[in-house]
């Protein structure tokens, strides 16, 4: 022990926790391709209307949920370093393959050039047949997309868990997973100036393309720390500080006895967790696909412009700055209160519920005249403080898989918690999509809470958005009230 004290420790696994973040990143930049371009890009082409959006984002979401509850056995079962590989290799190849569907369209209604698509007259038979048929397109390499991108929080938090003792895990957690933040922070600069200038099809191809980049680098960079030749024994006790004494740092990454997929759903603590993603993931999910088209619809902000941009960009700058500090806060209650660490979870996952309460008043300050400046601000400043309270809480709340679940079965828990998550995206964002075209159709005959037509539809979402957190941390507090881990007996 006493070499231990002398050796200088290896920072090796924030190297790893760079790794999740850029995949973090891309899995985000993949994903926003679609929000950016559908409105001004692609709907044109297509003849899309709101609704036929929100199938496309809502059937993702169902399949993205379907997939992650075989994401997580998968990467349990294959290993983070292959599990990891096929996941993005899966991902930016749905993400590339986007760039075919409007040929693909071209081709099979008979027509001689991508611009006779757009020239067709809107609301003709023909106009519907090829709404329909891209819808059906894009479905397609939707699920592959889904199919792929399923994989990358299950591996992530595995990942996580291997190299972070517990009270690391959620600031570690928060690190990655601001590659989220970032990701939507970087889609609205560099999407639609890609799709402009060299159409929406490139900007899939260009994007999906930087997966198999990041796939070159984790082949040569990751390796369990108790493998890895770039961990020392001093980082390596100071990654297994949670086991037992006289357990050597180099055995204790054993990661205990599997859990079979079925008892899983037996236990409390699972179900904790899938509470908490279900009251929360489609909130987010809901910033993530609908908030161009917001600025878009209310403001009459395109994405390719520069306001619509910057609006975006501020938005998520907001949650990428503050949403880091919420994987500090649980680390500062247990090192300076003396609080276990899902005490110190729980305690900093209810102070960052209350921050998506402020939704609630995007919609007013965005009709407000009198303001002193440009009402479209007060949405993205809004959205950007409860988008940070929702980063802060998925961070802490990926985190309590591992505190209580054995290694072996982390990723499989978190799949099934990112499926249901993927569930509720599917409700809110197919149901808004409905809703939306509804509200448009009805016009002044539909209010909510004093607005009319959208207007008030995007009022009653966002005021769900401002709950959700709060009904899920007490749904998560009841279930599990104190710190119990999983024992597989």
């Amino acid at each position: 022990m006493n070499s231990l004290k002398t050796t200088k420790m290896t920072n090796y696994r924030w190297v790893i926790c760079a790794m999740l973040f850029f995949a973090t990143t891309v899995n985000y930049m993949d994903r926003q391709v679609l929000s950016l371009t559908w409105k001004d890009f692609i709907a044109p082409e297509f003849h899309w209307t709101d609704e036929d959006y929100g199938i496309i984002t809502g059937v993702f979401s169902i399949l993205y949920a379907v997939f992650c509850l075989f994401a997580g056995k998968f990467i349990d079962w294959m290993g983070t370093k292959k599990g990891y590989l096929w996941a993005i290799f899966i991902w930016s190849l749905g993400a590339c393959l986007h760039a075919g569907c409007g040929w693909v369209t071209m081709k099979y209604e008979g027509l001689d050039s991508i611009e006779a698509l757009r020239a067709v007259e809107a609301g003709s038979a023909t106009a519907l047949a090829i709404a329909t048929m891209s819808v059906y397109l894009f479905l397609f390499c939707r699920s592959v997309l889904a199919a792929g991108e399923a994989g990358n929080f299950p591996a992530a938090i595995k990942v996580t868990a291997e190299y972070f003792p517990k009270k690391d895990r959620a600031f570690a957690t928060s690190i990655f997973n601001a590659g989220a933040s970032v990701g939507a922070l970087a889609a609205p600069v560099t999407i639609p100036p890609l799709a402009e200038k060299f159409g929406w099809e490139m900007a899939f191809i260009i994007i999906g393309a930087l997966g198999f980049v990041w796939m070159a680098g984790w082949v040569f960079l990751y390796e369990k720390p108790n493998k890895s030749s770039h961990v020392n024994d001093a980082e390596l006790t100071y990654i297994n500080q949670d086991t037992e004494e006289d357990i050597n740092p180099k055995d204790a990454n054993d990661e205990g006895p599997q859990i079979s997929f079925v008892k899983c759903f037996t236990f409390r603590q699972t179900w904790a967790f899938v509470a908490g993603k279900f009251m929360t993931d489609g909130v987010w999910w809901f910033y993530l696909f609908w908030a161009p088209a917001y600025f878009s619809d209310q403001f009459g902000y395109k994405s390719s412009s520069t306001m619509g941009q910057a609006l975006i960009f501020v938005l998520y700058a907001i949650v990428t700055v503050l949403s880091i500090f919420g994987g500090y806060l649980p680390k500062y209650f247990v090192e300076k209160k003396g609080m276990g660490a899902y005490a110190g979870r729980m305690r900093a996952m209810l102070l960052f519920a209350f921050f998506p309460i402020f939704a609630m008043f995007a919609q007013p300050l965005a009709d407000w005249s009198g303001s002193p400046i440009d009402p479209a601000w007060w949405p993205a400043i809004i959205i950007g403080l409860a988008g940070a309270g929702h980063q802060a809480w998925s961070a802490n709340l990926f985190s309590t898989v591992g505190d209580m679940f054995p290694k072996s079965t982390i990723a499989t828990i978190t799949g099934i918690g990112a499926m249901v998550g993927g569930i509720a995206s599917f409700l809110i964002n197919y149901g808004s999509g409905k809703l939306f075209t509804y509200a448009e159709n009805q016009g002044s005959a539909f209010t909510f809470f004093g607005f009319e037509g959208k207007p008030a539809s995007y009022m009653i979402v966002f005021c769900f958005c401002a709950v959700a957190y709060l009904i899920g941390w007490t749904i998560m507090k009841t279930l599990v009230p104190k710190y119990k881990p999983v024992v597989n007996e």
